[in-house]
């Protein structure tokens, strides 16, 4: 059968699943289930792509990273620190409306899955008084987490990026920054302007004691996200493993500051049984992905098509950030081809990542679309519309100057 036949009925089975509010996990599994029966019916692939996501070291580092970032907005919220973060936000941008947006955006530099799960609460919080709906408070949250998606260099995507296209890290930042300065404008525009009627101004004059409260608060919820960053980036540890050490230097930290948030409450709130399911269901369809031979089958068909290599090859970009919903996954697949096409291009690699992410970003298998649409119970197709106006403005703009400045 066709391979771009299997792909439509693939995502038609996730459409149809998710009108009936199938679980999200369900439905990307249901998707896989399709793509087995019609192009493979082996149930040795079943198995081997069961034993390969139970035994990757990436399943266990995303599902405990996403854990531990529970564990932490749970720790910052009945500790009153993520109140007194927004407040203090609040005065300081005299905008809710720029918290909304900036935000998100910095712990996007949080390299760790599900981190729209610890900006969600910061969203809900900042956005209350508002008359804003959940699917824009979602697309918001998820949106604005990954404006630095294709240009930071804490983000996991970049490192493998570089590494096997052969690009030096600061290099390729400096070639996609203005594309994160751009997304952050479009997104503004399409998301957050028309919100201007519902803006709460709240700047206020502060005492010293008040500007020491709201110092304290923003250092406490920043400092996990940075300690986070440093442990990965100097020691090289897993995103699992250090964001479980921030989580742990936070309990003494708080009861120091009379702050006690109790263990129980930490560890116990934190599990999230249906978001951990949603997350071995994606990453068992990404593993069939390739267990079943959709994704070479894709590949060597996009290739074959007759259009000018740069159109194909962003396009293949696009299409495996749909398929897989992770920057390693059309990294992975896309960085390879360009190394080989043009070693060393920054046009050919900003292309991947750029296209990739767009991709990636319009996807439910990109889990942090999944966390967001469940964190503030929005419909995902209200959400998908406002992101996918944001993505196809960026894929315009980029295109253009991709154009005007190819070399």
């Amino acid at each position: 059968m066709n391979i771009f036949l299997i792909l439509f009925l693939a995502i038609l089975a996730i459409a149809v699943l998710l009108r009936f509010r199938v679980m999200i996990g369900l439905a990307i599994l249901a998707a896989g289930a399709v793509m087995w029966i019609l192009n493979d019916r082996s149930l040795a692939t079943l198995w081997s792509s069961a034993v390969e996501t139970a035994t990757l070291p990436r399943t266990y580092d995303l599902i405990f990273a996403l854990y531990f970032v529970m564990c932490l907005e749970v720790q910052l919220r009945k500790s009153g620190t993520l109140k007194g973060m927004v407040e203090a936000l609040n005065r300081l941008f005299s905008s809710s409306r720029i918290t909304l947006a900036v935000m998100p955006a910095f712990l996007g530099l949080l390299p760790s899955l599900g981190g729209a799960r610890f900006s969600a609460p910061i969203v809900q919080a900042a956005s209350e008084g508002m008359n804003i709906s959940p699917a824009r408070k979602a697309s918001t949250n998820y949106y604005f987490r990954h404006v630095f998606e294709t240009s930071s260099p804490t983000v996991p995507g970049m490192l493998l990026a570089c590494a096997i296209a052969g690009i030096h890290l600061s290099d390729l930042v400096l070639h996609l920054i203005w594309f994160a300065a751009a997304t952050f404008i479009v997104g503004w525009f399409v998301l957050l302007a028309p919100l201007k009627g519902e803006d709460l101004v709240k700047k206020a004059v502060s005492t010293g004691t008040s500007r020491l409260t709201d110092f304290g608060n923003v250092v406490l919820a920043i400092s996990p996200v940075v300690l986070n960053i440093l442990l990965m980036l100097i020691f090289n540890m897993p995103a699992g493993i250090a964001m479980g050490i921030s989580v742990l230097a936070l309990i003494p930290t708080f009861y120091f500051l009379k702050r006690p948030v109790p263990i129980k409450d930490i560890f116990l709130e934190a599990f999230d049984r249906k978001l951990l399911l949603n997350v071995v269901m994606i990453l068992y369809f990404i593993s069939l992905l390739s267990g079943t031979g959709v994704l070479d089958e894709t590949l060597a068909a996009l290739k074959a098509l007759p259009l000018p290599t740069p159109v194909i090859f962003a396009m293949l970009s696009v299409l495996v950030g749909l398929l897989t919903g992770m920057s390693q996954g059309y990294i992975a697949m896309a960085m390879p081809i360009c190394a080989a096409i043009a070693p060393g291009s920054l046009t050919y690699a900003g292309m991947a990542m750029v296209f990739g992410c767009i991709g990636q970003m319009l996807t439910p298998v990109h889990l942090c679309f999944t966390i967001s649409v469940d964190y503030f119970k929005a419909d995902f197709f209200q959400s998908f519309k406002q992101i996918f106006i944001c993505e196809a403005i960026l894929a315009v703009i980029f295109s253009a100057w991709t154009y005007f400045t190819w070399a």
